[in-house]
């Protein structure tokens, strides 16, 4: 669990960029390189805020990231489902006009990027995922908060990593934000219900692009035997684990998630390999 923050240029690292255009507010920075772009895309309690490690190590070796913020909280009804959230991203892609890129995302993220991934296939040249849901979850939000109960909030965000002292105060301030307004934590609800009712596990043998799955070896929300089906559906697939890690590698321990994340990038997409 980790809740959207307001962005703003404080909180952006000095090698990002933040922009507000066209109704979207997104990290958008680094050249193309010989490479599509690379997309992040956050889960349902995530936040853009939790790919700035990852994105200011891709801008770093030269390539191009993008981080949207998918602005969950703010999701209509309709729109408050696996769907709404690709037809969203497309909105957001078409908007920057990006016709090739390569997806990674982390928990929910995992799941709209294989669900845009099968949507539009021609579009997506790579993909990342990393606590991927679409297969099943132990621990999702289908249920409503308890709005005022802070130890229940920590108990649960503490799920999210392997390391408890990775939940702070201001952590579960922020999950408490959500818990006490009934229409944000509604949408949350909405989307995780969505997220179990909208499963991939069929259409996964159907992407044919290099994949990578990094793992937490320790995650008790998308445990590691749903990354080995992950590797055995996808028919490129390599996985790997980091040890005394929970749900989200990429905040837990990013230089290790950065490193393996760079290694598939450079050895599948150099410029005899990268689509046109």
């Amino acid at each position: 669990m980790i809740p959207i923050p307001d962005l703003n240029n404080h909180s952006v690292p000095a090698n990002l960029q933040l922009h507000e255009s066209g109704g979207f507010r997104y990290i958008d920075s680094g050249a193309n390189r010989d490479c599509p772009p690379l997309l992040l895309l956050h889960g349902l309690l995530g936040n853009p805020e939790g790919w700035f490690d990852a994105a200011s190590a891709l801008v770093d070796r030269g390539y191009r990231a993008i981080v949207p913020d998918l602005k969950l909280d703010e999701l209509s009804r309709k729109q408050s489902n696996v769907q709404g959230i690709v037809d969203y991203v497309r909105r957001f892609t078409t908007f920057l006009g990006l016709d090739q890129m390569i997806l990674i995302g982390n928990s929910l993220g995992g799941q709209i990027a294989i669900r845009y991934t099968t949507c539009y296939p021609e579009c997506v040249a790579g993909l990342l995922l990393s606590a991927s849901s679409g297969i099943y979850e132990t621990e999702v939000g289908h249920t409503t908060f308890r709005r005022n109960d802070r130890n229940y909030i920590r108990v649960k965000a503490e799920k999210t990593f392997y390391d408890p002292a990775m939940v702070t105060e201001d952590l579960v301030d922020r999950i408490s934000d959500i818990a006490t307004s009934r229409l944000r934590a509604l949408r949350f609800v909405w989307l995780a219900r969505s997220s179990m009712k909208d499963l991939v596990i069929g259409e996964l043998e159907k992407i044919d692009v290099p994949a990578c799955l990094i793992w937490g070896s320790e995650d008790q929300i998308t445990p590691p035997d749903v990354a080995h089906t992950f590797q055995e559906l996808l028919p490129n697939a390599k996985l790997r684990f980091i040890e005394k890690c929970g749900h989200a590698p990429m905040m837990e321990h990013p230089e290790i998630f950065n490193r393996l994340m760079l290694e598939f990038l450079d050895c599948s997409f150099d410029p005899v390999t990268t689509p046109a």
